[in-house]
């Protein structure tokens, strides 16, 4: 037996929302239907892809490796879909955390007059590549150099660093703050897509306490818990309010790089003139 497209999207579904509930709410279909879709994708493949508990559900080693090749079926098929559709081509241009911040509407509307026969899709997903290794986008705005291999890419710009923190953050009444006032509390990490490691700060002056975090949303909750402080682009401060969280500007702290990247296997002929719009905005 082969696998089935509704099982792969089922598995999809269930990484994206977290639940077997949340899933099934996506689909449009039964949460018994969401588990007998993957328990019938595990028969066929011949492993086990998902750990399940009471609380929560996360892949197992042999799920992360399947869905890498699942999300690039996936998006074969959506692409597929989307050309058949229309005579107008679709670049997607992917991003882990935030688009381009106050840039974002800017840069899409000179999209429109720079290509006028080719849609702009803005693509989150919370990977080290924004989505260029799983081929879920053409192009990927990143904001540390990329580690995995065949992935070229180039500087557009720079962005301010920001400390997020709860209203009630003793460090929320000033106007900006330093690395050092920043480290007296814990700060909350995306070590696999985030802009900011330990290596900010020198050796005898880091946070004492990291809190590990999933993605940007996972994030906010907890720094507008108290529990954590955060560093972040400034894309970040202007994308993400919520009521809670404040942002101050980190005075003494190195802007954060903004990359352009691309599969060196796939590069987008529209690359340049992407980069050179980007580069644009940012002033570079």
């Amino acid at each position: 037996m082969d696998p089935e497209l509704r099982q792969l999207r089922c598995l999809a579904a269930l990484l994206e929302a977290g639940t077997f509930t949340d899933a099934a709410i996506d689909l449009g279909i039964s949460q018994a239907a969401v588990s007998r879709n993957i328990a019938a994708l595990e028969r066929t493949l011949g492993v086990r892809l998902v750990h399940r508990t009471t609380r929560s559900v996360a892949l197992t080693e042999a799920g992360d490796r399947a869905m890498v090749h699942i999300r690039r079926a996936l998006s074969a098929l959506d692409e597929l879909v989307r050309e058949a559709g229309s005579q107008a081509g679709t670049v997607r241009i992917g991003y882990a955390w935030s688009a381009l911040g106050e840039h974002t509407t800017d840069f899409q509307r000179r999209w429109s007059a720079a290509f006028p026969g080719t849609e702009l899709e803005l693509v989150r997903n919370n990977t080290p590549t924004a989505g260029l290794t799983e081929g879920t986008a053409d192009l990927a705005i990143l904001r540390r150099a990329p580690e995995a291999a065949g992935i070229d890419f180039v500087l557009v710009g720079e962005e301010k660093r920001y400390c997020a923190m709860s209203s009630d953050d003793p460090l929320a009444g000033k106007r900006s703050v330093t690395l050092a006032q920043v480290a007296q509390s814990a700060l909350a990490v995306d070590a696999r897509t985030g802009s900011t490691t330990e290596a900010l700060w020198p050796a005898d002056g880091r946070p004492a306490k990291f809190v590990a975090i999933r993605d940007v949303d996972d994030w906010l909750t907890v720094i507008g818990s108290g529990k954590a402080r955060g560093i972040t682009a400034a894309s970040t401060a202007h994308q993400y309010r919520r009521r809670g969280v404040v942002y101050r500007a980190v005075r003494d702290a190195p802007p954060v790089p903004v990359y352009l990247a691309w599969s060196r296997a796939d590069a987008p002929r529209e690359r340049q003139k992407v980069i050179d719009l980007l580069a644009g905005l940012y002033g570079a």
